[in-house]
């Protein structure tokens, strides 16, 4: 187990990640994203749809979109699946700082991914892919942070200025910290029944004891990270759709 609380709110976090939504959207053949260094292709459907693009930050998952809008719309039977029994190790970064530009560029590269690929969501042959798992990632992924701190924002300054009740304000920030608690234990006793990477009784209670704290500060920082990752990709489009315009403008 590694040491340090920054570290291990992260091995909490892949857990969760790797655990809910990889084996969850999995059987659907709805899985959006395979990390890069752990991904393994049929090469000629690889090469076929243009490897990955380099104007992203979040090619592996880039890719994955794409595959998953130029097959079905070619009608093409294929299977993107997530394999959990393979045991992978990554480094994972031990400051704030580094965590900081790690968590937003992985939020503008989800954004990118999606708006490349805007053409999978709904689509008629999209299935599970284009009918569930873009919409919800559009909407708890992506939006989701927005949501969630003006959700924060709005109960603060409510009770601030009388509108909100204290029992309000403080049922709230319980079932706020409750949820994220419950979805964290819930996955580290997925992993415990299921693979077992940590076998000592000190290591699962520190981790069951960093599954509480996370959600009490890191949670919320982490939040921040992506809101403002979701404005600086807006901004940056916008940026670019202006400078379009005035290029394409007559002189």
């Amino acid at each position: 187990l590694p040491k340090g609380p920054l570290v291990l709110f992260q091995v909490i976090e892949y857990l969760r990640a790797f655990l809910y939504g990889r084996m969850g959207w999995s059987p659907m053949n709805a899985h959006l994203i395979i990390s890069g260094a752990f991904g393994i292709y049929h090469k000629e459907t690889f090469v076929a749809a243009g490897g990955y693009r380099s104007d992203t930050v979040g090619e592996d998952m880039e890719l994955v979109v794409r595959l998953h809008r130029t097959l079905s719309a070619q009608r093409k039977s294929y299977r993107i699946t997530f394999v959990p029994e393979p045991i992978c190790w990554s480094t994972v970064p031990d400051d704030l700082g580094t965590l900081r530009r790690q968590r937003m560029r992985w939020q503008v590269g989800l954004a990118e991914s999606l708006a490349m690929n805007r053409g999978l969501m709904f689509h008629r042959q999209g299935s599970f892919a284009g009918w569930f798992a873009y919409p919800f990632t559009v909407f708890f992924e992506w939006l989701g942070p927005v949501v969630e701190t003006c959700g924060y924002l709005f109960v603060i300054i409510g009770f601030a200025l009388g509108i909100v009740s204290l029992s309000v304000f403080i049922t709230f920030m319980l079932l706020a910290a409750g949820f994220g608690i419950l979805l964290s234990t819930c996955a580290l006793l997925l992993e415990e029944i299921s693979f077992r990477l940590y076998k000592r009784p000190r290591h699962i209670l520190v981790l069951f004891a960093i599954a509480v704290l996370e959600n009490f500060g890191y949670r919320q920082l982490n939040t921040l990270w992506r809101m403002a990752a979701v404005f600086q990709h807006l901004h940056r489009g916008a940026r670019a759709r202006l400078a379009r315009r005035k290029r394409e403008c007559p002189a």
